[in-house]
Parts: C-alpha cells; sequence; structure tokens
C-alpha cells in the first residue's frame, strides 16, 4: 500500500504538471472504486483552474478555484502524467484531461482507491476530519503522544498508526520508527514514558524524511510511467528483515503479526 513518503513523492511529482492548469474534461472509465466516483466530478470539475496539489495523511488534494478533488491511492493505485491521446491500459479507471495536452491519470488494479469532489472545506470532509496531526509538521511531538497515550493499552505500533493519532503513519514506518526508537511494538502505548514518546516523535519523523528525501520504498517516473526500485528500501533496518541480524547488535530480527500486519523488531534492541 502506498504510504505517506510514497504519496507526498507522488504530490510533489504531479504538482508542477497540474497547478495552473484548467481542466478540460474528465473521463471515468470504471465508477466502482471503494467508493463510487461520485456524478459531481465529471459535472463540476470541468472548467475549473487546479490551484494547488496538497497532501493531507495518505490523501491527495487537487484545490481548485471552487471546489476540490479527494484523491487516495488505496492499496495499488498509482497517478500518472501522460499525453492526453494515450490509449489507456488495464485498471486506467480516471483521467483528469488537463490544457496543455496531458492528462493526469489514475490506475488501481484493486480498486481500492478513491476519487471524490467537495464543494466545501476538503478539512472538514468526513474522511479527513477525525485525521491527527501531520508527523512532519508542528503539532506532532513528543508531548503529543505522550498526552495521547495515557492509559491506552493498545501496542505501541497500533498507536502510531491510528490516523486520529498521527496522519498517514503506515506499516512500514511504524516498524522502522519503533526500531529507531528502540521501543518493542507490542508494548502498551500507555507504558510509554515521556522521554520514550520524544524519541518516537523524533523517529516518525526522521525515518518519513528520510523515506521521502529518496523516493519512497517504491517510486515511478510520473511523466513516463515507469516504475523502479525505490532506494529507501535497500536501507530499511527491520521491516521484511526476518532472520537476519539486526544491524545494531546482530541478534536475528523477529517476526510477528500485529493488528493482521507483519510486526518485524529486535528483541534485544527493542524493549
Amino acid at each position: 500500500m502506498p504510504e505517506l513518503p510514497e504519496v507526498e513523492t507522488t504530490r510533489r511529482y504531479i504538482a508542477p504538471y497540474v497547478t495552473g492548469k484548467r481542466v478540460e474534461r474528465v473521463i471515468v472509465r470504471a465508477a466502482s472504486l471503494r467508493r463510487p466516483i461520485p456524478p459531481e466530478l465529471t459535472a463540476k470539475l470541468p472548467g475549473r483552474t487546479v490551484r494547488a496539489v496538497e497532501r493531507r495523511g495518505k490523501y491527495l488534494l487537487l484545490r481548485c478555484d471552487k471546489g476540490t478533488v479527494i484523491l487516495h491511492l488505496g492499496m495499488s493505485g498509482h497517478l500518472r502524467i501522460v499525453p492526453a491521446d494515450t490509449p489507456p491500459e488495464k485498471h486506467d479507471h480516471l483521467d483528469i484531461v488537463l490544457s496543455g495536452g496531458l492528462s493526469l491519470r489514475f490506475n488501481d488494479p484493486r480498486r481500492f482507491g478513491l476519487a471524490l469532489w467537495t464543494d466545501s472545506d476538503p478539512m472538514q470532509h468526513p474522511l479527513l476530519a477525525g485525521l491527527g496531526p501531520e508527523p512532519l509538521e508542528k503539532g506532532f511531538d513528543g508531548a503529543c503522544l505522550y498526552r495521547k497515550s495515557r492509559s491506552r493499552l493498545v501496542a505501541a505500533k497500533q498507536f502510531i498508526m491510528n490516523s486520529r493519532i498521527v496522519a498517514g503513519v503506515g506499516n512500514i514506518y511504524a516498524n522502522e520508527a519503533l526500531f529507531r526508537a528502540g521501543i518493542h511494538p507490542a508494548k502498551a502505548a500507555g507504558r510509554l514514558s515521556r522521554p520514550q514518546c520524544e524519541l518516537l516523535a523524533d523517529a516518525v519523523r526522521e525515518v518519513l524524511l528520510a523515506s521521502i528525501a529518496e523516493g519512497g520504498t517504491s517510486i515511478r517516473d510520473f511523466s513516463l510511467g515507469e516504475e523502479k526500485p525505490g532506494y529507501f528500501a535497500l536501507r530499511l533496518n527491520v521491516y521484511g528483515r526476518s532472520g537476519e541480524p539486526c544491524p545494531s547488535c546482530g541478534a536475528p530480527i523477529q517476526q510477528a503479526r500485529q493488528g493482521g500486519r507483519a510486526t518485524y523488531f529486535c528483541r534485544q534492541c527493542q524493549k
């Protein structure tokens, strides 16, 4: 699943192509995504100009002069910038055709993504209104985590993956942040000390920034649609490394299941 760094990488790649462009038309080839693409998207988006491309958690926002497109990549979705006359491929469900001859094309093999329209403040949309602070912005720090963790019995990993606690921290980066902070993923959030919360907040920020700087764990050339391996995937300390030596102490990395997700950790380094 695309995580926050991949979504931020997507935002940075598509923004220069779509910002300031007028939407000529919207082509919907398959409306049945996680939620059906609403008719408002095809009725109201043409004629609008995209003023900015923003991110909130794992959601992308195409802010227009009037109204906003809310996009989510789901489990397997991705966006490409292609010439408007490029023949669609399998799973190319949506085209936003822009002035200047390019299209923003949404491909989603598993159809768990979203493409929605709102005339109102998108931050008040039900999908966004309950999100916690952005991990890369002011408002997210150790004090925030410590305050929200009191009396919580949920495991530390599930705690930081809760989008109401902090927006956009997915499985890969939760594993990596907990390793950096030296915190066992199964430790109850309510047992985290203030210094541990400080370490964890810093670790979340550091691992996300490092991944964004290297293009996420999977990057794409959005102007050509060519998928390439992400460089950060080569530098993961624990995720996907079950049985391999811990980069800090040499003990074998352990694997477990938490909340239906694979969890990776070092018994020696994480307490």
